[in-house]
């Protein structure tokens, strides 16, 4: 699978989502003064990286030797989270992302993404997750696209919000806004 395609359905990933899908010691995780409604606990920003294994291909080839997606597929990836690019790690992710529908010439398919991030220091615990993406074959890099925080253990435990996953170069940037 391409690293754009399976870069599309990170959570950061993620996913993952998920990416990618938290701090160990949040940058600005002090609260912030908005209307109740809008509340905001924590906000913070982490880079994720993709950490490279081996992988497996099936499925018909596009032409550019890269298999096309099939309804059912499942690729699964993980990633560093840093504080900064390249700086102090601060966790790590798992996504699972399955095609749920596949586009054709000017449609794009839709991948279902769940991820977990895991804080290993400061603010201690996971983050999960989910979101579906449209995805396309013929896109290299992914349009910004929102998590939705579906919950947390530990120090996140009851959260709710949203991380918006942005490509920045090797790295996906993931502006995290949470809720008790």
């Amino acid at each position: 699978m391409s690293r754009s395609f399976r870069r599309t359905g990170a959570l950061g990933a993620a996913t993952v989502a998920l990416v990618a899908f938290g701090a160990a010691a949040p940058v600005s995780a002090t609260p912030v003064s908005v209307p109740a409604a809008q509340a905001v606990d924590l906000e913070f920003t982490l880079y994720a990286q993709e950490v490279v294994g081996e992988e497996s291909e099936e499925g018909e080839d596009t032409g550019e030797g890269v298999p096309a997606p099939a309804v059912g597929d499942t690729y699964a990836f993980a990633e560093d989270l840093y504080r900064t690019k390249g700086g102090e790690k601060v966790g790590r992710d798992a996504v699972s992302c399955t095609v749920a529908r596949v586009g054709g010439p000017g449609s794009p398919g839709d991948l279902v993404c769940a991820g977990v991030f895991v804080l290993t220091g400061g603010a201690v615990g996971q983050i999960a997750g989910q979101v579906i993406l449209p995805f396309s074959t013929e896109t290299e890099q992914p349009a910004p696209f929102d998590i939705a925080v579906t919950g947390g253990t530990g120090d996140f435990e009851g959260v709710r919000g949203q991380i918006r996953s942005t490509s920045d170069g090797e790295y996906a940037r993931l502006d995290f806004r949470l809720t008790r």
